[in-house]
Formats: C-alpha cells, sequence, structure tokens
C-alpha cells in the first residue's frame, strides 16, 4: 500500500525535538487548515537523504512557500534526538520541520513502512506529499534505491 490522493492524515501524537526538549506533535492538529509538503526518508544522515533531499528543500524553500505552502516537514523513522541532530547538521533552522516516527507507525498508517534489510530495518520510503487540510493532494513515492520525484523541483513542477 502506498499513500493516495484523497487519503486523510492519520491522527498520531509523534515527537520533535528543540533546544528547550521533546515536544509532542499531534498531527491532526498540524496538518488541519494548512496546506503543507511533507518527505519522507530513509533515514537521517544517510547519503541521499544528506546529500540531495534536504538540500533540495532548503534550495526550493521560498518557490514553496510561494506556492502556497504553509510548513515543509521532512519525516524519518528515527527518534527526536537524531532528528534534532540531523536538522542542525543540515543547517534547517526553523525552515523544515524534522518530524521523528520512532516506532515507524507513522509510516505504517500511511503506506510507506518498508522493511530495508537487516542494516536499516523498517524505515518510511523515499516521497513527498503535498498535504491541503490534513488530506494528500499529491503523492509522489520513489520506486527503491530511487530519488527523482521526491524532491521539491518535482513537487514544484507537478502541483
Amino acid at each position: 500500500m502506498s499513500p493516495t490522493t484523497g487519503q486523510k492524515i492519520p491522527a498520531m501524537t509523534l515527537h520533535i525535538k528543540d533546544e528547550d526538549g521533546i515536544d509532542s506533535f499531534d498531527t491532526a492538529a498540524f496538518f488541519a487548515g494548512k496546506k503543507v509538503v511533507m518527505f519522507s526518508v530513509p533515514g537521517a544522515f544517510t547519503p541521499t537523504c544528506s546529500v540531495k533531499h534536504v538540500p533540495s528543500y532548503l534550495e526550493h524553500y521560498d518557490a514553496l512557500k510561494q506556492a502556497g505552502f504553509d510548513a515543509v516537514v521532512c519525516l524519518s523513522v528515527n527518534d527526536a534526538h537524531v532528528m534534532h541532530a540531523w536538522g542542525l547538521d543540515q543547517q534547517v533552522g526553523d525552515k523544515i520541520i524534522m518530524l521523528a516516527d520512532q516506532a515507524a507507525a507513522f509510516s505504517q498508517e500511511l503506506g510507506l513502512a518498508v522493511h530495508m534489510g537487516d542494516i536499516i530495518g523498517t524505515r518510511a520510503a523515499r516521497c513527498a506529499l503535498v498535504i491541503e487540510d490534513g488530506v494528500i493532494t499529491h503523492s509522489f513515492v520513489e520506486e527503491p534505491a530511487v530519488y527523482e520525484v521526491s524532491s521539491a523541483e518535482h513537487v514544484l513542477a507537478n502541483i
């Protein structure tokens, strides 16, 4: 199963970390009334995710805002501490919300959870979702080991 247009974002509590500590992140409340692009990556600090995927969204952040996006979210099956450290490493500042799906429950509910072998286990498939008022309006899911349709450039060209 993959995320599909018209699918509602699952209501769950995930976590984010900032300088003040770890906070709960209520998905239903966050996505309500907003236009958000959320991209998922197999893992923090992994090569394609760090060299291409996050930089793509940083480079095109202003264009995404001009296209009407209220927020940019990066989802990964990692804990909030790792996502925060990766955000610092990638210098995302307040441009990208680094969302931790530590048990892959959110990814599972979205249809993104995939087993990627014994080394990294169950992770989120690489993708980008356009979400308007809590409903997926565009879904760009990558084939395994591919990075093409989930870039910020592709999202901007296809919304």
